[in-house]
């Protein structure tokens, strides 16, 4: 019986001095998955960036003009983004009014009806 205890005693110390020297898994494991949060956080900042300077040569970007045209003409003539063309059309079928479709756009009235002439012209035939 007493050889049974210094047994488990012996064993108990021997796994006690092990766990010691064997590497910590869930540390590891948390390293791991802080690295990789802070990767993900890295490439969505960068994402970000990449989207709005997208956004912004897109939306803001100089218009581009016709050569054929007129000076003067060039102005209502400017080549709108397609994307803000397609928003233009959708919020005039859902019935908003050309005023704050301009507001809303960014763009001058003239150029909102400019977008709008095929459809405008649509509702009269």
């Amino acid at each position: 019986m007493n050889g049974l205890i210094i047994g488990l005693a012996a064993a108990g110390i021997v796994f006690l001095l092990l766990s010691f020297f064997v590497k910590d898994r869930s540390r590891l494991l948390e390293k791991e998955v802080e690295d990789l949060s802070l990767q993900f956080l890295q490439e969505t900042y960068q994402l970000k960036k990449k989207i709005k300077v997208l956004e912004e040569e897109l939306l803001i970007g100089p218009p581009v003009t016709s050569l054929q045209k007129t000076a003067a003409a060039d102005e209502t003539a400017a080549v709108v983004n397609e994307i803000l063309k397609n928003q233009v059309i959708s919020l005039y079928y859902q019935g908003v009014k050309l005023e704050d479709i301009a507001r809303q756009s960014s763009l001058s009235l003239s150029q909102v009806r400019q977008i709008l002439t095929p459809y405008l012209n649509e509702g009269k035939g």
